[in-house]
C-alpha cells in the first residue's frame, strides 16, 4: 500500500483547493484560449527491434504506439546559422529547438508519459508539420519553477530538437 503524506507546508495560505483551482484555470487558458496542439509518437520500446550485441535499433525496426494529441504551451527557438566544418565557407540554417510546457494532470488524463527519444509533431501551419525528437523529457520537477510555490509539481518542461525527414516523417 502506498503511503500518502499530506502536504501542509503552505496550508495556512494555500491548500489543495487553491492548487486545484489554479490548475483548472491554467488548463482552461491553455486548452481553450491558446489551443496549441502537439502529437506524440511514442516509441514502443517492447516491439522495437534491436541489435543483439549493442542494443541499437535496426533499420526500420522502430515501432510506435498510436499517436496521441495533447495540449501544451509551445515556444520555438529562432533558427541558427551554423558553419559546416572548420575551414569552409559553407553554412547551414538549422531550425530551432522546441520548448513544450504541459500540465502533468493533462498527461495523466490522457494516460501518456513523454520519454526521451519519443517524437512530437507540431503543426506550424494548417498543412505543414515539423517533427522533433525529445532530448530532455522533464523528469525532474522538484524545483520551484515546476511547483506551485514549493507546494506540488504541476507541469513539465520538455525540450525537443528538430529532425530531418530522413529520420522521421510521421506515421
Amino acid at each position: 500500500m502506498e503511503k500518502k503524506v499530506p502536504i501542509t507546508r503552505l496550508g495556512k495560505f494555500f491548500g489543495a483547493e487553491d492548487y486545484s483551482l489554479d490548475i483548472e484555470m491554467g488548463s482552461e487558458w491553455l486548452e481553450g484560449d491558446m489551443n496549441f496542439t502537439c502529437v506524440l509518437y511514442k516509441v514502443d520500446r517492447y516491439k522495437t527491434k534491436t541489435d543483439d550485441v549493442y542494443g541499437e535499433t535496426l533499420t526500420d525496426g522502430v515501432k510506435y504506439m498510436a499517436p496521441v494529441e495533447f495540449k501544451a504551451y509551445i515556444q520555438v527557438s529562432a533558427p541558427e546559422n551554423k558553419m559546416i566544418g572548420n575551414k569552409t565557407n559553407l553554412s547551414q540554417v538549422e531550425p530551432g529547438n522546441i520548448k513544450i510546457s504541459v500540465y502533468q494532470k493533462h498527461l495523466d488524463e490522457l494516460g501518456i508519459d513523454i520519454d526521451q527519444g519519443d517524437y512530437i509533431g507540431y503543426y506550424e501551419t494548417e498543412t505543414r508539420v515539423r517533427y522533433y525528437v525529445v532530448a530532455n523529457d522533464g523528469r525532474v520537477v522538484s524545483d520551484n519553477k515546476h511547483t506551485y510555490a514549493g507546494y506540488k509539481p504541476f507541469y513539465k518542461t520538455i525540450i525537443a530538437t528538430p529532425v530531418s525527414q530522413n529520420e522521421f516523417r510521421g506515421l
